[in-house]
């Protein structure tokens, strides 16, 4: 898992400063934008473009899995689904190592395509009832649909390098975002629960398999925080961080994640479902598997959150915990 980042933000405009010439740019501006696992500047150029300047965190990712992010993003743009397309610097590469301040560490920085729009998420929290929201959800299906109609035809280059929220990525002995199962919060009956719930996942995943028409490269991460409504009212997916081979009921799972409690949670999930089946066939056994990757990503998300005390996301963990346990336990596998 990635090693605590605790550099200042004035430690990160030196960063970004520093990696500019990589690019041989001069902006007018440069503003910090967003900090979280990530940190995003963005860049105002002098013939009005803009840009924004990732400073990746630590021990995510390799440069070859961040330089496969960039073929992904750009095979996807060349389908025709607008996504932030990745700037390679002067010398060739997608991303270049800078040191840190102190010279202790170094971070990868890389550069993308500004896209402009607002925040789904906060275009939501504007809109006076369920109808609007309830038609986003089902445009949200389609491009999910293009996504991945574009990465089940798609042949990565061989050099293409990416993780996996395959069986082992979930529940193997090294999984992706950690043992959600065996970490130290967990009392004795949670801990012998979700071995158990481990268990159930491996085995009805182990028999589903990896067919091409189910799993692919997906985004993993597409939830209304990192979808943007642009002027024209399309949206448009951003930070792809969390890209990597996966099934795509869980692309499904994540949009609908955390709204499993919301009066309007059948609506939204009908027409998600919708919307995707107007682009992608999706078959009823597909389907049914639906609530089981919404079981999963909230359990892989325990150990996400063990793992974030830099980013305080170890805050009210037991009651989240407690909470998985009983929908994992009410779970019929």
């Amino acid at each position: 898992m990635p090693e605590p980042t605790n550099l200042s933000d004035a430690d990160l405009t030196v960063i970004a400063e520093r990696s500019l010439p990589a690019w041989g740019l001069k902006p007018d501006a440069m503003e910090l934008v967003s900090r979280s696992e990530n940190t995003v500047f963005r860049l105002d150029m002098p013939n009005r473009r803009r840009y924004a300047l990732r400073i990746h965190r630590p021990g995510y990712h390799t440069l070859p899995e961040l330089e496969s992010e960039l073929l992904w993003t750009q095979a996807l743009n060349d389908a025709g689904i607008r996504v932030p397309v990745g700037v390679r610097t002067l010398s060739g590469p997608g991303y270049v190592t800078i040191p840190t301040p102190e010279g202790d560490s170094s971070r990868a920085v890389g550069l993308v395509n500004w896209l402009e729009g607002e925040l789904l998420s906060s275009v939501m929290e504007g809109e006076p009832g369920d109808t609007t929201t309830v038609e986003h959800f089902r445009q949200i299906g389609r491009v999910l649909a293009a996504m991945n109609n574009q990465a089940s035809a798609w042949t990565p280059p061989s050099e293409f390098t990416r993780h996996a929220f395959d069986v082992p990525g979930y529940v193997g002995e090294a999984p992706f975002w950690g043992r959600f199962w065996d970490i130290p919060p967990l009392t004795a009956a949670q801990r012998d629960l979700l071995s158990g719930v481990r268990e159930n996942i491996r085995q009805v995943l182990s028999e589903y398999g990896k067919d091409r028409g189910t799993y692919s490269m997906i985004h993993a991460d597409l939830h209304a925080h990192n979808i943007l409504l642009d002027p024209s009212g399309n949206l448009q997916a951003f930070d792809f961080d969390d890209a990597g081979f996966g099934w795509h009921q869980y692309d499904l799972a994540v949009v609908l994640f955390g709204l499993e409690d919301q009066p309007y949670f059948d609506a939204i999930t009908d027409a998600l479902v919708d919307g995707y089946r107007s682009i992608r066939p999706f078959s009823d056994e597909a389907l049914s598997l639906l609530p089981l990757f919404l079981l999963i990503r909230r359990l892989v998300v325990i150990s996400w959150q063990w793992d974030r005390p830099e980013l305080g996301r170890r805050k009210g963990l037991e009651a989240y915990i407690a909470d998985a346990c009983d929908r994992a336990d009410a779970f019929s596998f």
